[in-house]
């Protein structure tokens, strides 16, 4: 997903700062060329300060999504989600990270939702970071509750696991 858009932005590395940031955030582009999340607009003088660029550098990625269809077509599309990493202890939630060896390896997702879903446990979210943006990337799991020690060992033997934290 991600080589095909940065290719479309390897010239300007400023605006392919901005692309980053977009997809990491989940924004989209609306027709009008303005950031957007869903109906509520992004200042782009605001996303600029965020990744240290000067807001028409924002406004030409802007202008340069519109008018590429494809890259257009992708951004009116892209969702942000809520993460809830940081609220699943107030809601009484368990928290999973899984650090992979390798990010892209097959495999991974499945194997530890198994062991998780095998033990009774039920995946409130799985979110994964892409490793073409996040050069260590992880995989947080949301369970209905925590999960004890011994599930933590077994989730260490799914081939591809580096390593695992609980909160």
């Amino acid at each position: 997903m991600w080589e095909p858009i940065r290719q479309k932005f390897e010239k300007y590395p400023a605006q392919e700062k901005v692309v980053k940031l977009l997809l990491e955030r989940g924004f989209q582009v609306s027709a009008a060329g303005k950031v957007v999340s869903g109906n509520i607009e992004i200042p782009h003088v605001q996303i600029g300060k965020e990744i240290n660029v000067d807001r028409r550098v924002v406004d030409a990625t802007a202008k340069h999504i519109v008018e590429d269809e494809t890259l257009f077509d992708f951004f009116k599309h892209v969702r942000s989600i809520p993460f809830l990493a940081e609220v699943a202890p107030h809601l009484n939630l368990g928290v999973v990270i899984i650090i992979p060896e390798d990010g892209a390896e097959v495999g991974i997702i499945s194997g530890v939702t198994g062991i998780i879903s095998d033990a009774g446990y039920s995946i409130r979210q799985a979110v994964s970071d892409d490793p073409f943006f996040n050069e260590a990337p992880r995989l947080t799991i949301i369970t209905d509750r925590k999960i004890p020690g011994d599930l933590v060992d077994k989730i260490r033997t799914v081939k591809g696991v580096k390593g695992v934290t609980i909160h």
